[in-house]
């Protein structure tokens, strides 16, 4: 009967919580999270989070290859802007004036557009965001707009509070009453930089500004590396591996250690000492030792590490790829275990995210403000005059296209999508990473200057559709 009662209470008890995880049992006990926004727990957190990521990647080569693996396949040789304005003769020109302000773009003179590109989405991977400084430059020979990278240590995080006119400043960022960006207070130097002055920060319009970041919450003002949820795994799992080797290699280091009553004697006949005094005694092969009584010889032995360190490491390292965003072949180079359907699967994923950075991050935060920016300082300049046409600033991003281990099924089948209707040749050239226009442009160059030459090749759609239509004669009569 009371233990009838008992079950009865507990499950009353058990009954009273409608959600596993909002239970206060001893499993969840000691499990307090905070309350906090996304801000207030960036603020108190982000400088050390944002330290130890730049310590981490430079110092663990699973952390580094898996930001080089992000950033090859986001943006490779670059996500490149294709003008769509109705005018043929603009785009032309544009196309032309922005491919020589390309090897300008850069402040400091080290990349290309395309190169800050990648430059920009690798700090936002590591730092968790990028600034961007847009310099008029009249210098500049194409377009006077230069692009100054600056990291997210140079943002002025201790500037916070109201300000006399009513707006607001948080962590560096100022904000107007309606909650708009306002300016950035930056540092003229990197404040790790040994030739760093403890100055005041600069206050910088925000329009001057590119904030570049991935927002996971709403509102939320600064950005998180994306390294912070793996941080701690990769830390220990760096330890682990480091004590495992070290182990080892004292394994591999043979020794004995003789015992003896008569320090004095020489068991095999050791002369030579350290400069501790310490007497060191080899083996030869094929020596007998005979000892003397009370004499001993004891032989280093470690035990071995077992058959579970690789599953082990394995699984942590899968971990790892899942809080990175990437596959575990591609965080570790390991192609041992999968076939050809397995790691498509995967990669599939994978280029799923990859397109969803390029143009929900790289694309909106970056590339569009930049073009937008560009043309407005070449009309300006009279580098290039306004055509008659309202649809002039529009364009078309499009990143370097994704290869196949066997790039003829996927051709094919691009194909068959073609015949049917499914999709447009324009849209297949713009999946491979380029211009339907240039590659229409080179495709008639080659056939004019083939049929000069009298030059007839299989790969000519002409001569191809030609032997088609007489091989459909011939069936027919």
């Amino acid at each position: 009967m009371n233990i009838f009662r008992s079950i009865t209470k507990f499950l009353k008890r058990k009954a009273t919580v409608a959600y596993d995880g909002a239970g206060h049992g001893k499993r969840l006990g000691n499990w307090h999270p905070s309350n906090s926004s996304i801000n207030s727990l960036l603020a108190s957190n982000l400088s050390t989070l944002r330290t130890r990521s730049h310590d981490i990647v430079r110092k663990n080569p699973y952390a580094m290859n898996s930001i080089e693996a992000i950033v090859s396949n986001c943006i490779g040789t670059g996500i490149k802007p294709q003008s769509k304005a109705k005018d043929a003769d603009f785009c032309k020109k544009i196309q032309e004036l922005w491919l020589r302000w390309t090897d300008e773009s850069d402040a400091a003179e080290v990349c290309d557009f395309y190169g800050l590109q990648a430059l920009v989405l690798r700090s936002v991977i590591e730092c968790g965001e990028c600034f961007v400084r847009i310099k008029i430059d009249k210098r500049n020979a194409t377009a006077p707009l230069r692009l100054q990278i600056l990291e997210a240590e140079h943002l002025d995080s201790s500037r916070d509070g109201p300000l006399p006119n009513g707006n607001v400043i948080r962590s560096g960022i100022e904000f107007s009453k309606n909650g708009k960006k306002v300016a950035y207070y930056l540092y003229k130097e990197h404040p790790g930089d040994s030739c760093f002055s403890a100055s005041s920060s600069v206050r910088l319009p925000a329009h001057e500004i590119l904030h570049i970041y991935r927002p996971l919450r709403p509102g939320q003002i600064r950005g998180e590396p994306w390294l912070s949820n793996v941080l701690l795994k990769l830390h220990e799992l760096d330890q682990y591996e480091d004590a495992e080797l070290v182990r080892k290699k004292t394994a591999a280091m043979f020794a004995g250690f003789v015992t003896r009553l008569d320090p004095d004697s020489e068991m095999f006949g050791e002369k030579d000492t350290n400069e501790q005094g310490v007497a060191f005694a080899g083996l030869e092969p094929g020596t007998m030792q005979f000892l003397d009584p009370g004499e001993d010889v004891k032989f280093s032995s470690s035990a071995d590490v077992g058959g579970t360190y690789e599953a082990f490491i394995k699984q942590q390292l899968r971990a790892i790829s899942v809080g990175l965003g990437i596959t575990y072949e591609q965080l570790t180079g390991d192609l041992s275990g999968v076939n050809y359907s397995s790691i498509r699967a995967g990669l599939l994923e994978f280029r799923r995210r990859c397109t969803a950075l390029q143009h929900n991050l790289m694309v909106y935060q970056f590339c569009r403000p930049i073009w937008n920016k560009f043309i407005e300082l070449a009309v300006l300049s009279g580098a290039i005059d306004v055509p008659n046409d309202s649809t002039f600033p529009l364009v078309k991003w499009i990143p370097q296209g994704f290869s196949w281990v066997e790039p003829q099924k996927e051709q094919k089948a691009q194909m068959e999508a073609v015949r049917c209707g499914f999709k447009s040749r324009a849209e297949v050239v713009s999946e491979l990473g380029y211009d339907v226009e240039e590659i229409d442009a080179e495709i008639s160059e080659d056939n004019k200057r083939a049929d000069s030459f009298g030059l007839q090749f299989d790969s000519d759609s002409r001569t191809i559709k030609g032997q088609k239509e007489q091989d459909d004669s011939e069936i027919i009569e």
